[in-house]
């Protein structure tokens, strides 16, 4: 049963029993020594117990006095290291940072953001979750991660949203379909060639079919892949017309392994969103990497 003891008076019997003298005991915490004595005196009476025998040198433990000390020193020792670790967090010495975000996002937006974090901060361990844009918001809700690396529009009133980097989709091919290279293509004559498109839940997924849907044209496409990296290789080697972001096949269209297949109607940009729980405060981490990103970003933000 607790005895409901202030945790002060077992710092004051911690010192006087580690230095063996109530003067020096008072000199560390800065009191009197009859608060010192004091303080002692409130502890033996509610033990009923005596924890201090005089000296010629000061004051020693009683056996009552080393069993309590053998618990307190123990405490002590945990309140230091909490301590020492609440102060390593608040200096980004280290913790932890968990992202969520798709492969695509990662490699061709992220990575030099998490390569300058990692120089600035070693301590700080990263974790990252891939998924796609439900997948990523179900963890944030879940509490599994800090923050989503996602694509935009997001809508959601438990979410704080804030905008970043903003990517153009585009339909590529490869060397198999160079005949229409400088052709620009209905929505209905690029349906007569092979379309090779990213998974359903895709945030870019969604985009391209509302696109369709809105001029009456079902987009089904001959071959469906869970990653970006499987759209760029499989319209390299002429299975189709992938549709990807732009920003993410500049090497291969500089190369011309790739070129961009132009339709004649206008694709709406995309924005890449930091997502946040609206209600849970950030760690240190999570802020930090926020602002390392608002430094190489416009960011706008967006409290939905």
């Amino acid at each position: 049963m607790s005895m409901g003891i202030n945790y002060e008076l077992y710092k004051v019997f911690y010192w006087a029993a580690k230095t063996g003298s109530l003067t020096q005991a008072a000199k560390k915490l800065y009191l009197t020594q009859p608060s010192v004595s004091h303080a002692i005196k409130q502890l033996e009476e509610r033990f009923g117990v005596t924890l201090f025998s005089r000296t010629a040198r000061g004051v020693e433990l009683t056996q009552e006095g080393a069993v309590l000390y053998a618990y307190i020193e123990q405490s002590q020792m945990l309140i230091s290291l909490a301590e020492e670790k609440m102060a390593a967090l608040r200096n980004l010495e280290s913790g932890e940072l968990r992202i969520g975000g798709s492969d695509s996002l990662f490699k061709h937006y992220i990575l030099p953001y998490l390569e300058q974090f990692h120089e600035r901060y070693p301590g700080i361990k990263l974790h990252l979750n891939h998924g796609t844009t439900p997948e990523i918001i179900g963890f944030l809700k879940e509490g599994r991660i800090d923050l989503g690396v996602v694509r935009m529009p997001i809508v959601d009133p438990q979410l704080q949203v804030m905008e970043t980097y903003q990517l153009q989709d585009c339909f590529v091919a490869g060397a198999r379909y160079e005949h229409l290279k400088g052709e620009v293509l209905s929505l209905e004559q690029l349906l007569r060639y092979p379309i090779i498109l990213f998974s359903r839940n895709s945030r870019a997924r969604m985009t391209i079919t509302e696109l369709f849907q809105s001029r009456g044209l079902p987009l089904r496409p001959e071959i469906e892949v869970g990653s970006v990296d499987l759209l760029i290789e499989l319209a390299k080697r002429g299975l189709g017309i992938s549709y990807v972001a732009k920003e993410f096949v500049t090497k291969e269209l500089e190369e011309g392994v790739l070129f961009e297949v132009p339709i004649d109607v206008p694709l709406p940009p995309a924005r890449v969103g930091i997502l946040t729980m609206s209600s849970v405060p950030l760690s240190g981490a999570a802020s930090a990497f926020i602002e390392l990103i608002g430094k190489g970003s416009d960011i706008k933000e967006d409290a939905r």
